[in-house]
């Protein structure tokens, strides 16, 4: 193939020849994004030893660290060292501390410097900390409660007056909740997060935060004051209005450690001593959203110069109970975006609703004024009917619902403390007086992650797609992994989880999320290895093993080790991954899993009117033993990382033994699958369960049934991740971009036509007609589909992690142009820095664009060409006729 590549007006062979800028500063070296377990001066570090990492800066090409020098004290400028350590080694990415052992509740200082391999030192980096975590002996604080049954629907209130003798050298204050909590010192709010103390397997373990008090604090009279709310611990939550699920009772337990400037220290704990009443909060439910009386508001409780009446009855201690208390190991919820209402209008049925423009997840904060017990009512809808009118069918049995009893003529805006609502749209009842645009405003709420991933295209409908993928994401991302944000569910469905975490990890830095969340699929993992369907597990025991969504177990740990280069989440849960394996072999026969309850290929297409057998179904075991191979070779993968040798071989073996007796049971000798499918061709390929000389005509009867069915995709959420991915492994890309690309039923662009902001449940949520698919299960906010997300960062744009380097350490940049696409850009923010991957075609010429960072290497292969270029750390043009 004899093609020219140009650069700066001289046309060579092609070769690899740079544009690379190098500024006068380019012997300058720095480091920069510090973090200590993956989280940015964290607060409650419970690793024994913590690992640090940090991202290197330089504007010289090929660079390296050839060295790095750590430091760590117990003071701000760390004049005493009490940990260094020094090494040659290009490693910067979650190095473990290994000095002496950290004391809890202690706060140490670290900062990094490093060499490259040109010779160059960076200065030291900027000091960072991060804060050792409780032990169990350290809590002195009781669990307290309000006194007698917690019966009440009402938020308690508790507080408690305390005097500071001395002027304060530090204060931190420990809180955590079951339920939820929002706290207060001397009438300000105590950090910005909310739903703290966030959703874990609270039967195993409770998470705790920690916060700096110092500024709020003074010296003489404060006052704390906490609220409580029912949240995923005593509200409803799950199926069959079911509540109180782990327990009846709301508690709090609260640790504020102050240190005066003489080296004195003070302790205020909860106790009996603290008093509790309750305030305007008259309900605040998950699901059903929140009353708020203002009329009953207790102004300045949380502060100073309050006078109790005789509602206010000392609290209860309560007996500590045999779960864990553990500090943070992801984000928390906070806000994010706001958006303005774009249009208020009255429907055909006369009601008043509003128009955000965006199907999102937090809530409306309403300005409002008017007589004292003026009652307003928010209700909260994705989408409206084809006539136009509100639709809340689709919410079941949630309400969804705020509502807000003024207190009189006071101008005030209203917010929920204790609930989230899924919409776009409002419906407004009994606001008084003129309702404007300019007393609404909608705000995103949603885990605390850092955009890392950009992708926009030629093309204005998969932009959009992209943008419906990233706000599916932030809606369902509350802290788990949701399936969806606005019914009565909300649950942390494993199946999606997995079907969707590598797009997950290309659109926001997920480590710290997904790391949170896998301690609770091990926590609620049942003895004999079964995975539940939902995590933290709401349902009940027998709700477990299926096929496609217990596998999470091995998927996600996986795909963040392969995301994020963690060897730390295969060493927590290999025990885990394994134990799943060792399940399906329990109840395995003869090698195949051919037991139990599996969900299949969930909301694959069928017609409604099936006479000629349309509908594509795929055999449930077949399925399943499809991810039987699926998650022993990543435990066998897992292994290898880990040097577990005899593992290896053992589940080695187990692997030839599942894929032989795959091929026995449903595949004929001319290599035809029994299930006809779309599905069951893709997971066949996609973990390799068919000998070499028979994949390629199962790709092809891949691409055949695809032209069957007209360019369509009949695939559901199992087989939906990977569809793409095969047909642009076996050559067949083309077929790949007209599926990515089909607008009509059934397609990822058909609900874009449709107006779609997020990702739907279903593929055709809204029928052409405008009419709806069946209520009780029709969610417009559900991020499985958009795993396709994975695929255009990798293909269209090119850019792909290594395994064998994971986290990012080589990337593969291999871009595959199609589609009519004129343009794609892409760029990735790494632990080693951002990857970026842009291309033109125009004029019959391919420009490629890429950026490699710091302490990274590529390999770059050239689309239509048998050019592959090993390219270091700098930026790239590369340029040809195509």
């Amino acid at each position: 193939m004899n093609r020219n590549f140009r650069t700066s007006g001289t046309i060579t062979s092609l070769a690899l020849l740079l544009l690379f800028t190098t500024n006068v500063l380019a012997q300058k070296i720095s480091v920069k994004d510090l973090t200590v377990e993956h989280l940015v001066n964290p607060f409650s570090v419970d690793n024994p030893k913590p690992r640090f990492s940090w991202k290197m800066i330089s504007d010289i090409k090929n660079t390296k660290q050839s060295n790095y020098e750590i430091r760590l004290g117990t003071t701000a400028n760390i004049d005493k060292v009490l940990w260094k350590r020094a090494i040659n080694t290009d490693q910067s990415v979650l190095i473990a501390y290994d000095g002496p052992g950290l004391s809890s509740k202690t706060r140490y200082y670290w900062q990094v410097r490093v060499k490259d391999n040109h010779g160059n030192a960076s200065v030291w980096s900027p000091v960072q900390f991060f804060q050792t975590g409780l032990k169990p002996e350290d809590w002195t604080a009781k669990w307290i409660a309000v006194n007698g049954k917690d019966t009440s629907l009402a938020s308690p209130l508790f507080r408690k007056e305390f005097n500071l003798k001395k002027e304060i050298k530090s204060a931190m204050v420990y809180i955590t909740a079951k339920g939820l909590y929002e706290a207060n010192i001397n009438g300000g709010r105590v950090g910005n997060a909310y739903f703290a103390p966030g959703w874990t397997s609270y039967k195993d373990h409770i998470q705790y935060q920690v916060y700096d008090v110092k500024q709020s604090l003074k010296k003489g009279a404060n006052v704390i004051g906490v609220s409580l709310g029912d949240g995923w611990y005593k509200g409803r939550i799950g199926f069959s209005n079911q509540k109180q699920f782990y327990g009846d009772t709301r508690a709090l337990l609260l640790q504020l450690e102050v240190e005066y400037t003489d080296g004195t220290k003070e302790t205020i704990i909860s106790d009996n001593s603290w008093k509790t009443s309750y305030g305007p909060i008259l309900a605040s439910n998950i699901y059903d959203g929140e009353t708020y009386d203002a009329r009953l508001e207790l102004a300045g409780w949380s502060n100073i110069g309050f006078k109790e009446n005789t509602s206010w009855k000392p609290a209860q201690e309560l007996a500590r109970g045999q779960e864990k208390l553990v500090g943070m190991s992801g984000p928390q919820v906070t806000k994010h975006e706001t958006f303005k209402a774009l249009k208020i209008f009255k429907t055909p049925k006369g009601e008043t609703v509003v128009d955000f423009g965006q199907n999102l997840v937090g809530w409306v904060m309403l300005k409002a004024k008017g007589p004292a017990g003026t009652k307003i009512s928010i209700s909260h809808a994705e989408v409206l009917t084809k006539e136009g009118n509100f639709y809340t069918t689709n919410l079941r049995s949630a309400k969804q619902q705020n509502n807000y009893i003024l207190k009189g003529e006071t101008e005030q805006v209203f917010e929920p403390h204790f609930s989230f609502q899924g919409f776009r749209y409002v419906k407004i009842d009994g606001y008084p007086g003129e309702l404007k645009l300019e007393n609404l405003t909608a705000v995103a709420v949603y885990s605390d992650m850092k955009t890392s991933g950009k992708f926009t295209t030629s093309n204005p409908l998969l932009n959009q797609l992209q943008h419906n993928i990233s706000w599916g994401q932030k809606g369902n991302f509350v802290d788990v992994p949701t399936d969806c944000p606005q019914r009565d569910e909300r649950l942390g469905w494993t199946g999606d989880a997995q079907a969707f975490a590598t797009t997950a990890a290309y659109n926001m830095d997920v480590s710290g999320f997904f790391t949170k969340w896998l301690k609770d699929v091990s926590a609620d993992q049942l003895p004999n290895g079964s995975v539940p369907f939902v995590i933290p597990n709401v349902l009940s025991q027998n709700d477990a093993g299926s096929a496609g969504w217990a596998d999470v177990a091995t998927i996600i740990p996986w795909d963040m080790y392969v995301s994020y280069g963690d060897k730390g989440i295969l060493e927590t849960q290999y025990s885990s991954m394994k134990k799943w394996v060792d399940y399906i072999s329990s109840v395995a026969k003869n090698n195949l899993w051919n037991t139990g309850f599996h969900f299949g290929d969930w909301l694959f297409y069928r017609p409604n009117d099936d006479n000629d057998g349309r509908a594509a179904v795929t055999d449930k075991y077949m399925i399943a033993q499809t991810f039987y191979a699926h998650s022993t070779q990543l435990l066998v993968n897992a292994a290898k990382v880990l040097g577990k040798t005899d593992d290896v071989t053992k589940y080695t073996a187990l692997l030839e033994q599942i894929k032989a007796a795959y091929i026995k049971e449903n595949m004929t000798p001319n290599g035809k699958l029994i299930s006809n499918t779309q599905t069951a061709y893709v997971l066949a390929l996609q973990f390799d369960m068919l000998p070499e000389n028979l994949r390629a005509q199962a790709a092809q009867r891949l691409v055949d049934n695809v032209k069957d069915y007209g360019n369509h995709l009949t695939t559901g959420f199992l087989g939906t991740p990977y569809l793409c991915h095969v047909l642009s492994r076996f050559g067949h890309e083309d077929v790949a971009y007209d599926l990515l690309l089909q607008e009509s039923y059934p397609s990822w662009l058909y609900p874009v036509k449709m107006g779609a902001t997020t990702i739907w449940e279903r593929w055709d949520g809204i029928k052409q007609d405008g009419s709806f698919q069946t209520a009780d299960m029709n969610s417009f906010n559900h991020y499985a589909y958009g795993a396709i997300g994975d695929w255009m960062y990798k293909n269209i744009a090119g850019i792909n992690p290594l395994p064998a380097q994971p986290g990012y350490k080589t990337i593969l940049i291999a871009p595959r142009p199609g589609g009519k696409l004129t343009n794609a850009s892409a760029e990735l923010e790494t632990v080693y820095g951002t990857v970026k991957s842009s291309w033109t075609i125009m004029d019959g010429v391919f420009k490629l664009d890429v950026t490699v960072p710091a302490n990274a290497t590529a390999t770059v292969i050239l689309p239509k060409t048998d050019k592959k270029e090993e390219i270091g750390s700098g930026s790239y043009h590369f340029e040809y006729k195509y």
